[in-house]
């Protein structure tokens, strides 16, 4: 071969000897070595882009003929070219085998890079954009709810400004679809809330996933919304809680024998990962999860036979083996025949139908169809029917070693190459002895979603390759895409990877799962409700929460959820409308007071944190003081919602219920100028000496208004009922209550002279006592010094009382000027105006320093006028 090689060479050679030059060396180097000489050579030059006679003089000095190569070169495909170390001749085949080989091998290697960084880019891409999401929420929350990141949001604020939660119409015609789907899911959730909470109170358990199961379904808009339902029934299952609670005897029958739902598996699952009774609420998830898809399973079984009654022929024959096989004879039969790969025994296809059987859950029926045909199978699979009751009756449905060392014999030797075995025949045998743990997938049998994770479920030994922790990790390595689909993708089953991760008890990464997407925060809220309600969900400390998300992850400590966090995202929407309902979902934050290394107490800390914001932005509206109770018209306090949900929030009597959230709410409204509302507050808190001292301090802010404003006035209005029950109580008595007195006598006589009457306002003034109007000069003297003395409110107005008494002073002086009275009278009355006159300017002269000096000079002119 190497002899015929090296002829052709040497024929082709003298092909072309008539077009040798002899002025240039010959070139024994192949063109692939000839083209990569040339681009190594140009490389070392500062610039590529050269002219050609520097290019020709560059290749000259190594030998090469540019001209005479350049065609050739130009046509030659370099995108797999490869420099060896040493020259290559035409005729060596194995050397071009190996550079070939080589070639191939950085190929792959650098495919493999790209992939890798465009794959790096997607996820950096994701990641940066779910985080800008997650900012610009918080940005809209901060701003306030009609200010949303996206239109149902603002639609949903909207709504409920322009409708009582619950009550009356629909709002606007101009309302979006969307906000009144909205509006009615919230309802319907919120509803099931409150049925929770007033279980809590009287001390009784609530079914609340079976609650959560029929609000979803009743609010379902499409086939899609169903997969939240599932992931209910799921929650469901797993929790094993019933749908109903027994019927009500009496109380104390029904409190002591109904089950115990809230917190039930706060121990266990907060405690020890390794303990065995963790091990065993693991097991006990992962049977509720595979027990979920069996249902649901069933279901889909149900509906394929009534959808095509022709194929399935069902017959009147109602078992359930009779069901599985119209079901087998719809999805495998066709033209007469079964599908390749079904194995019939005894005339049918009892493979499919065993596993079929233990798919929907029917697993004594199953074996009842084994014992029926145990001859027909132990002909062909010898023990199987043995293995298969064992494995059966077995509670975990697990075999002994020997039995599974002898499946797996069988499996290894029939059943693993074997291009015709049954599928269902493999995957019973799989499940059976749990083979093969690390493949996944069986075909025909594993075609959706659904049947992998069943498979997955059905396989899982706690005790072996890592048990539910172990698919755990597997399933979150294939992430949510793998799944749900892009956000944005079209027909995408929103809810399906929350649902994944319920099955294998990542229960604060399923809630997170649904709280990223808009369509899905109502979920998200009640979920992570019922999993507290549960005892499933673990709460961070503050330290660990975090702003942006309230899902906390750390390579230390478990995975977190920031219930409260949640919640109040979700109720700051309604809360100026709705408080109550917001409270309901604030109860809901305590249900983790029970949490050890101090969380628990942060919880509890947290909510009283959330109630006294509900009551600071319900803004003293119409509901408000059903929010937090108040004063009757005779006197006597009613209690509002609050204070009747105080177990709830771990307040355990009046003095907490004050300290904690009336007294601390009052100093935030007072703080943020809402004075009105911060008086009300320190009065049902029984606080009275810092309720006058408010009152005092507000009315001197407002008292110098001649014409008060709404805020003025609604103060004025609450410190004469506060007072006039005070006064009949006995209250607070004092510098400040009287200084209260004082100011709202001033408030009457600044009303009485803008209604013409200066005489009447002259009255009220001598009354309060402030100014010595007498004329005797000791006792106006000795007012003057006692002046320090008075309530800082007064003092800062002195202006303001000093003004109006010489304006009533004016005014009536001006009246008597007029009248028609007899003289006699008449002087004797202005007389008498002078002289309080002029004892208001010996007042006014000591406490000169104290007013303006516009404000003095208007008293002296207002006196020279009177003196006239």
């Amino acid at each position: 071969m190497a002899t015929d090689l090296s002829s052709l060479l040497n024929a082709s050679k003298n092909l072309t000897s008539h077009l040798s030059r002899p002025d240039l060396p010959t070139v024994n180097l192949s063109l692939d070595q000839v083209e990569a000489l040339s681009r190594r050579l140009v490389s070392r030059q500062p610039g590529t882009s050269t002219d050609s006679d520097k290019a020709n003089y560059l290749l000259a000095q190594a030998h090469v003929d540019a001209p005479a190569l350049s065609n050739s070169i130009a046509h030659l495909n370099t995108s797999t070219t490869f420099s060896p170390l040493q020259p290559l001749q035409d005729t060596d085949v194995a050397g071009y085998l190996r550079i070939a080989h080589e070639q191939n091998l950085i190929s792959t290697i650098e495919e493999a890079r790209k992939e890798t960084q465009e794959e790096f880019y997607r996820v950096l891409e994701e990641r940066s954009q779910k985080d800008w999401e997650a900012k610009k929420k918080r940005v809209f929350e901060e701003l306030g709810p009609r200010i949303g990141s996206s239109g149902g949001d603002r639609a949903v604020a909207e709504l409920r400004a322009s409708t009582t939660h619950g009550k009356g119409g629909l709002g606007p015609a101009t309302t979006p679809s969307l906000t009144l789907q909205m509006q009615g899911k919230m309802m319907a959730y919120d509803r099931v809330i409150i049925d929770l909470n007033n279980s809590r109170l009287r001390g009784t358990s609530f079914p609340i996933v079976h609650a959560l199961k029929d609000a979803s379904l009743s609010v379902a808009s499409d086939s899609r919304s169903i997969q939240i339902t599932q992931n209910f029934d799921i929650l469901a299952k797993i929790t094993a809680e019933p749908p109903a609670l027994p019927p009500i005897e009496h109380a104390g029958a029904h409190i002591l024998n109904a089950p115990l739902f809230e917190r039930k598996f706060a121990r266990t699952y907060l405690g020890d990962p390794e303990s065995r009774e963790a091990s065993s609420l693991r097991r006990q998830i992962a049977k509720g999860a595979r027990e979920a898809l069996e249902g649901q399973y069933f279901d889909i079984l149900e509906r394929t036979i009534q959808a095509r009654p022709m194929e399935a022929r069902l017959g009147g024959d109602p078992s359930v083996a009779n069901r599985v096989r119209a079901f087998l004879a719809v999805r495998y039969y066709r033209n007469g025949e079964w599908e390749d790969r079904i194995e019939l025994v005894a005339g049918q296809p009892l493979w499919a139908k065993l596993f079929y059987l233990v798919r929907i859950g029917h697993g004594e029926d199953a074996l009842s169809e084994a014992m029926r045909f145990q001859q027909a199978i132990e002909s062909r699979e010898a023990s199987f029917v043995n293995h298969f009751r064992t494995w059966i009756e077995s509670p975990e449905r697990k075999l002994p070693k020997t039995h599974r060392d002898h499946l797996q014999a069988i499996y290894n030797a029939h059943m693993l190459h074997s291009s015709t075995a049954d599928p269902f025949k493999l995957a019973l045998y799989k499940l059976m002895g749990k083979l093969e743990p690390s493949r996944r997938s069986v075909p025909q049998v594993t075609t959706t979603t659904e049947d992998w994770l069943w498979f997955q479920l059905a396989m899982v030994d706690e005790d072996e390759d890592g048990g539910l922790r172990a698919l755990a990790d597997v399933l979150l390595g294939y992430g949510e895409r793998h799944f749900d689909g892009p956000a944005n993708q079209a027909g995408s089953r929103r809810g399906v990877w929350a649902g994944v991760l319920l099955m294998c008890a990542q229960f604060e990464r399923a809630v997170a799962a649904l709280w990223e997407h808009p369509e899905t925060e109502v979920e998200a809220v009640h979920l992570a409700i019922a999993l507290a309600y549960h005892g499933l969900l673990r709460i961070p400390s503050r330290a660990e929460t975090s702003d942006m998300t309230p899902l906390s992850l750390s390579p230390a400590s478990p995975p977190a959820l920031s219930l409260s966090t949640m919640i109040w995202r979700y109720v700051r929407q309604f809360v100026k409308m709705d408080a109550k309902e917001a409270l309901q979902y604030v109860y809901c934050t305590t249900l983790s007071a029970d949490q050890g290394n101090g969380v628990g107490k942060e919880q509890v800390e947290i909510s009283w944190e959330l109630t006294r914001r509900i009551i600071v932005l319900a803004n003293g509206g119409p509901a408000w003081e059903e929010l937090v109770g108040g004063i009757r018209a005779e006197g006597g306090k009613f209690p509002g919602v609050i204070e009747q949900g105080a177990s709830l929030l771990h307040l355990n009597d009046a003095q907490d219920f004050h300290s904690h959230i009336l007294i601390r709410a009052a100093h935030h409204a007072q703080e943020n100028d809402r004075i009105n509302e911060a008086i009300k507050l320190y009065n049902l808190a029984e606080d009275y000496s810092t309720v006058v001292s408010c009152l005092a301090q507000a009315l001197g802010n407002t008292i110098s208004q001649s014409s008060p404003d709404e805020k003025a006035k609604n103060i004025e209005k609450t410190a004469s009922e506060i007072l006039r029950h005070y006064e009949r109580a006995n209250r607070a008595v004092g510098r400040e209550r009287e200084a209260v007195v004082r100011l709202l006598r001033i408030r009457e006589a600044i009303e009485a002279k803008s209604r013409g009457r200066p005489e009447l306002s002259l009255e009220i003034m001598e009354s309060t006592d402030l100014i010595p109007l007498s004329g005797d000069m000791a006792k106006t003297t000795r007012r003057a010094e006692e002046f320090r003395d008075l309530h800082e409110s007064l003092q800062k107005n002195l202006q303001t009382y000093l003004t109006l008494t010489m304006d009533a002073l004016a005014g009536v002086h001006q009246k008597v000027k007029s009248s028609m009275v007899a003289d006699a009278t008449k002087q004797m009355t202005l007389q008498s105006i002078r002289k309080k006159s002029r004892s208001l300017m010996v007042f006014a002269g000591i406490l000169k320093y104290r007013m303006s000096p516009d404000v003095y000079s208007y008293l002296a002119r207002l006196d020279v006028e009177i003196a006239l």
